[in-house]
């Protein structure tokens, strides 16, 4: 169907079924759909190259088939002279692979002499390393291409002895060796594993192996951006992996740059919360120690140890990402709630209300259903965050009289800065990570632009404040109100930032500053200029800057500008 369909459609499917459709058939183990797809998104992909290998392979066909039916004979008899009876057969590559190899190793068509994998298929598990034996006596065997997946399958259950010997004529020769049940999960996929258990109960190491289709329904039921799905997909489900060990002796795969924290989520969530280490082969390793095949894997916990965000960069599988995040989230969503309790327990107490009796009575729940919230914590939430001003709450509970009265009262430091932020439009250009429709407002200390680095705090009624994520103010915090927050777009929304430009005093020089400025446009909004003895000045302009690499482009020019000694941007 694809040849009905605009070119740009053909390449985005083709390109999509390369790294989502046909890695998915490979893991489900049915490895001529997995071929057939590679082909087909390879004739779209790359036309050029598809049919150029579609000619050569035809060209050599014939002898080819020559090759096939030599080999095939010089290793049935040699098996039959054994006393081993095996099914031989040969069948040429199919075209995504070659090209694969092309690609790889940067190789001609005609440079590529494997181009033909022969297959022994016997009854039982031991004659297979039987047969492997007398292969190895028969053609020298090619040091480190041998691969034993019998004895460790792969997670799409595929079972074989994988050898490359020299053959007959010097040239590299690839050969399978397997029983007929294994070719039949070989060629049918996990289904056939099933239908030959003839009622035999499941064992927990086949149960693991079945793990990944499990996370694949759980992604599919959890994540509702389709994206972060097919993303999940890609990194986890299809990346190369490694094999590791429980000390028991369960065999886990895991995606190649795994470490031992995402092996301990594996185990259990609370294995993941509380993992403050590991043993692997007996030796003491960090938590970013990354995961090697063949290493046996034992979780330390401590019930002190929780994680934290340095744990995202240490992560590699999408279930230990997630779990972390979570935990991260509900961390701060529960200290936006005890923040929320203590704002409204001191407004309340200002008119000799008591949250705890409020509560009793139903009027807590009764105001957060009529404010369009879902219960109690969703309402405390808000308010710690800033969502729902303490007066949207006290309204509701206080009568209007008594509200008018106090507002002759001095106000506190806390509540005009509530009033003065709570008309406020919320910055939609900041996204905080796990909440949404928040206040967020901008640290005055250090103004961040679009395309710096930055983090959010939860304040006391006042949502969350974003700052530079170098600005002192952030040490000095609270990290336990720290939240993640990153930038929606390149920023659209001009900032006011201040400039100190250090320079000569003379005339015209603030003229040819101002020009500087204007000419990437940019409005000045303010200036200030001080002089000193010593003919020197510094003039402080109020900009307005749409992003960092604008500042950049500003500061520049102002430096070009014969006179000036320094142009900098003012903090505070």
């Amino acid at each position: 169907t694809l040849g009905h369909v605009p070119a740009d459609k053909q390449i985005a499917t083709a390109q999509e079924t390369l790294e989502i459709y046909a890695p998915l058939a490979h893991r489900l183990g049915i490895a001529w759909v997995k071929c057939e797809l590679e082909d087909l998104a390879l004739k779209y992909l790359h036309p050029e190259i598809y049919y150029q290998l579609k000619r050569n392979v035809a060209k050599r066909k014939v002898d080819r088939e020559k090759y096939i039916n030599e080999v095939i004979s010089i290793i049935t008899k040699k098996l039959e002279k054994e006393g081993l009876e095996a099914e031989v057969s040969g069948r040429p590559k199919h075209f995504y692979s070659i090209y694969q190899k092309m690609e790889n190793q940067n190789l001609l068509y005609d440079q590529i002499y494997d181009l033909v994998a022969f297959r022994i298929v016997v009854d039982t598990a031991r004659e297979c390393y039987e047969a492997l034996g007398i292969i190895h006596s028969q053609w020298k065997p090619i040091p480190g291409r041998l691969k034993d997946y019998i004895a460790l399958p792969k997670p799409n259950m595929y079972q074989s002895l994988h050898t490359s010997v020299i053959g007959p004529y010097g040239e590299r020769v690839e050969i399978q060796i397997r029983t007929q049940e294994m070719h039949r999960v070989a060629e049918e996929g996990i289904a056939a594993h099933w239908r030959y258990k003839d009622g035999k109960a499941v064992q927990f190491n086949e149960i693991q192996r079945f793990a990944w289709l499990r996370q694949l329904l759980e992604w599919q039921q959890n994540l509702q951006d389709p994206q972060e799905f097919l993303h999940n997909i890609k990194e986890d489900l299809f990346a190369d992996e490694v094999y590791v060990f429980t000390p028991k002796g369960d065999l886990l795969s895991f995606p190649k740059g795994s470490t031992v924290i995402d092996f301990a989520y594996r185990i259990h969530s609370e294995v993941g919360q509380h993992c403050s280490g590991a043993r692997v082969n007996g030796q003491l390793v960090p938590l970013k120690y990354i995961l090697r095949s063949g290493d046996t894997v034992e979780i330390i916990t401590t019930h002190q140890q929780t994680p934290s965000r340095d744990w995202l960069k240490l992560v590699k599988t999408p279930r230990a990402k997630s779990r972390i995040r979570n935990w991260i989230k509900a961390q701060q969503r529960e200290r936006s709630v005890a923040l929320g309790r203590e704002i409204l327990d001191g407004d309340l107490s200002h008119y000799q209300l008591d949250y705890a009796s409020l509560r009793r009575e139903g009027k807590i729940g009764a105001m957060a259903t009529e404010l369009g919230l879902k219960d109690e914590e969703t309402l405390l939430a808000s308010v710690g965050y800033g969502k729902i001003t303490p007066h949207q709450v006290l309204v509701k509970l206080v009568p209007p009289e008594k509200l008018d009265g106090d507002k002759k009262r001095p106000q506190g430091a806390l509540e005009r800065l509530f009033r003065l932020v709570s008309g406020q439009k919320r910055d939609l250009s900041v996204k905080v990570k796990g909440v949404e429709d928040v206040l967020v407002r901008f640290a005055r200390c250090c103004h961040p632009l679009p395309g710096e680095d930055i983090v959010g705090f939860i304040t006391r009624g006042r949502g969350v404040v974003v700052h530079v994520s170098s600005c002192p103010k952030v040490m000095e915090s609270d990290p336990h109100r720290k939240v993640e927050v990153s930038w929606q777009d390149n920023g659209q929304t001009p900032r006011p930032i201040k400039i100190d430009v250090s320079c000569v005093d003379r005339p015209g020089l603030l003229a040819a500053i101002s020009a500087a400025i204007t000419s990437a446009s940019v409005n000045i909004a303010r200036a200030q200029v001080r002089t000193f003895p010593g003919q020197k000045a510094l003039n402080t302009f109020e900009v307005m800057i749409t992003n960092s690499d604008q500042l950049k482009r500003v500061l520049r020019n102002i430096s070009k500008v014969k006179g000036v000694y320094k142009a900098t941007r003012a903090r505070g």
